[in-house]
């Protein structure tokens, strides 16, 4: 079983299964076993659900016709900020795992009921950052993932129980949530591929958000099929979801695999934005450049045109980025979720405090100090941006200073002065930028840095994990995606982003789909079961 399901791809077993090879249950019991072997370690997955997903194995071996759907035996791990129907829904909080009130999903999410209509047998759900707000997998709820390369260093946030899970073979899929870069700077250091796609083609219904109006999610694979697949089941319109109105009539037809051509990079043109070299925040490391340089004579192997320009998406872009004021609608944000998909006994902060006695913090409310102090209305912007996530910084800033007053989008006046109006001038500049240079879309590395070491003081202070320079993509809500790129010289990944036009899902994919076919980067890594950073047993 070993050689035949390690890296497998859905539709290598989807053959094996044809073949009557093994039972769902057989596979099923597989990507369990290896839970139970690496996850005292790696500690990827939170919860791992073994009755539910053998029980979803046996119906599904059970069924007897000829012809199944997409996802028909496919192993798959959620991130635990997902509702899944009796799961616990922690979002990476120690708060929504009190004993007594413990926050279990009443439903599904909308991604999930889609995943599970298309055949998925969801064996657990992965850990991740307290509400998804770090560049490091740490969670209050169950402690630290480890890159599965070396477990010692990061594998980012805020989904990187999931890449650690996909990467380590304990599933075949999975689904990553991104507010500010958090499925595609982990895909970059795990040698997967994590999709953004467009926002509006996949629902974000059911998903605990950190900044709503950034939020995404989208598969986690190990290779661009896989990804396409999974997209294909999860787009679609939804009601609950005010951004994927119309969608069907925007996107790009499906389904996703028709665009993947191996020849799909030939004649296309691509530039490599200013910013990336120029930026104050986190600076392009010596190795990640080297690594950038390295990549780009890739792409222009594989037949595509690579530009690099000062005045292509200068710092300037970034600096209109600042205006894209989200900051004022988060409470909103966070009391929908909790209103539709939050527990009988708290379906708002209120109730919430009355029954565990604690608050939720600001980073997930955009509240501070008391909630009678709450301004439920702003008609303008305050002096400063809110704090943008997935910064680690951004929970010690929530913490310490007064959040900017909260304001509910759909009866706010000054919604399109403070968020709609902003956004769409921003993203006017990247399409402008595009036209004017004549481009296909945008390459950049996944993070500006390597993966740091978490066991050793990185600058003198524990390791914030890698920073990225590609939180403008959730501004904007533009495609795309993080591909295995390489290695650095210690060993450890290097991941290449390419972005598109809006609605363009299926050519980033088909260009992805040319990068991965001419190059075949990607290598699983070596695991280990023990070691000095073990963090004890799992939770069943």
């Amino acid at each position: 079983m070993d050689r035949d399901l390690l890296e497998v791809t859905v539709p290598q077993l989807h053959a094996l299964y044809a073949k009557h090879r093994y039972t769902v249950e057989q596979v099923t019991r597989w990507n369990l076993d290896r839970i139970a072997r690496y996850n005292g370690i790696y500690r990827s997955v939170q919860t791992v659900d073994v009755e539910g997903a053998l029980a979803t194995a046996r119906q599904e071996d059970a069924d007897k016709e000829e012809r199944h759907a997409a996802l028909w035996g496919v192993p798959m791990v959620i991130k635990a900020n997902t509702a899944v129907k009796g799961m616990p829904d922690t979002d990476g909080w120690e708060g929504f795992a009190i004993p007594g009130h413990a926050f279990i999903a009443p439903k599904d999410a909308t991604v999930v009921s889609r995943l599970r209509a298309a055949g998925a047998v969801i064996v657990g759900i992965t850990n991740m950052p307290d509400f998804a707000a770090s560049d490091t997998n740490r969670s209050t709820a169950f402690g630290r993932t480890g890159n599965a390369y070396d477990v010692r260093f990061s594998p980012g946030g805020s989904s990187g129980g999931t890449v650690t899970a996909i990467t380590s073979n304990e599933a075949v899929l999975g689904t990553g949530t991104d507010t500010g870069n958090s499925i595609r700077m982990v895909a970059g250091t795990s040698a997967v591929v994590g999709l953004f796609p467009t926002r509006g083609l996949v629902s974000i219904a059911g998903i605990a958000p950190l900044d709503w109006l950034l939020d995404n999610t989208g598969p986690i694979a190990r290779d661009v099929t896989d990804a396409a697949i999974a997209l294909d089941v999860m787009a679609g319109e939804d009601v609950q979801d005010f951004k994927t109105a119309g969608s069907a009539a925007k996107a790009q037809a499906g389904p996703y695999t028709k665009y993947l051509k191996a020849d799909a990079l030939k004649g296309k043109r691509f530039g490599i934005p200013a910013f990336i070299f120029q930026s104050k925040g986190t600076p392009l490391q010596p190795e990640t450049r080297a690594m950038l340089l390295l990549t780009i004579d890739l792409v222009r192997k594989a037949g595509a045109e690579v530009v690099i320009e000062e005045d292509l998406l200068p710092l300037s872009f970034l600096e209109a980025e600042k205006k894209v004021n989200t900051g004022l609608y988060r409470r909103d944000g966070a009391m929908q979720w909790l209103q539709s998909f939050g527990p009988e006994e708290y379906k708002d902060d209120v109730q919430y405090k009355k029954a565990t006695g604690r608050s939720l913090p600001p980073v997930f409310t955009g509240v501070s100090g008391s909630l009678d102090d709450l301004v439920e209305t702003a008609s303008t912007p305050p002096s400063s941006t809110a704090c943008m996530p997935p910064d680690s910084a951004c929970v010690a800033s929530d913490r310490s200073h007064k959040q900017p007053a909260q304001a509910v989008l759909k009866e706010d006046p000054s919604a399109r002065q403070n968020y709609f109006g902003p956004r769409d001038a921003m993203l006017q500049q990247y399409v402008d930028a595009l036209d004017r240079f004549h481009l296909d879309g945008l390459l950049y590395p996944t993070a500006q840095m390597p993966p740091p070491d978490e066991t050793m003081p990185q600058e003198g202070k524990l390791s914030g994990g890698p920073h990225s320079e590609t939180a403008w993509v959730n501004k904007i809500g533009v495609p795309a995606i993080a591909l295995p790129a390489g290695y650095y010289p210690n060993g450890l990944p290097f991941g290449l982003e390419m972005s598109a036009r809006p609605w363009h899902d299926g050519d980033l994919l088909g260009w992805a789909y040319g990068f991965e076919q001419a190059t075949r980067l990607r290598r699983p890594p070596v695991l280990v079961e023990g070691g000095l950073t073990t963090a004890g047993p799992y939770r069943q």
